[in-house]
């Protein structure tokens, strides 16, 4: 397995750098966000935090709930905290906004394939899911509820609060629902990397997916 850790390293830190390009690029293009980005403009529009930090900040609280629910944080874990803010922040500092809707539209739909790929690139890295993801199997373990149920009450919770503090959903927002979860799974297989034998489990990719993608890590 030894040999196949650079790979992986390069895929964690690829794919969590793009998905940060791809969370701004989203913003940048004003037609709405998916659920959680929705609740951390929220939130940085109710404070002085960049949204980088905001994502941060949130990532940690809750990885903090992670300790009641017994679940174990990776590498991917932490570096899924660490590294998907900066990076939003530095993109929106790089990138202007566009006026024009001709510009946006492609932009977003840019920024949703750019989001399947950097997805399928740090999970099949096989560093842990997200802090994120990993609620929502922890809540799904201890509650007996499924997957889907607890990912939609989760989401639709975050999304409701983030609308009050004056996060945007829109075309972007339904968009992303329907189309990171089969996007998600084709990166998935493409960027696959073979695990051991003995070696599966479940993954749970972050944002609208399918829920549980079995049998890539």
């Amino acid at each position: 397995m030894s040999d196949r850790l650079p790979r992986r390293l390069v895929q964690l830190y690829l794919g969590l750098t793009l998905y940060g390009v791809s969370m701004a690029l989203q913003l940048r293009a004003t037609l709405g966000l998916d659920p959680w980005d929705v609740f951390h403009q929220g939130i940085s529009e109710r404070t002085p935090l960049s949204f980088g930090t905001v994502t941060m900040i949130v990532g940690a609280a809750v990885l903090l709930l992670w300790i009641p629910l017994r679940q174990r944080p990776g590498l991917g874990t932490v570096s899924n905290v660490m590294v998907i803010g900066p990076v939003v922040d530095a993109t929106l500092w790089l990138v202007p906004a566009p006026g024009a809707l001709a510009v946006r539209i492609p932009l977003l739909a840019f920024s949703i394939v750019l989001c399947g790929a950097a997805t399928g690139l740090y999970i099949s890295a096989r560093f842990g899911p997200g802090p994120r993801d990993g609620l929502m199997t922890g809540l799904h373990r201890r509650t007996g509820r499924s997957i889907r149920l607890v990912r939609t009450g989760i989401e639709v919770a975050v999304l409701a609060t983030g609308l009050v503090l004056g996060g945007s959903a829109g075309v972007g927002t339904v968009l992303y629902a329907l189309t990171i979860g089969p996007l998600s799974q084709f990166f998935l297989r493409l960027f696959a990397i073979p695990a051991p034998a003995g070696e599966g489990s479940g993954v749970v990719v972050r944002g609208g997916t399918e829920g549980r993608i079995k049998d890539l890590i």
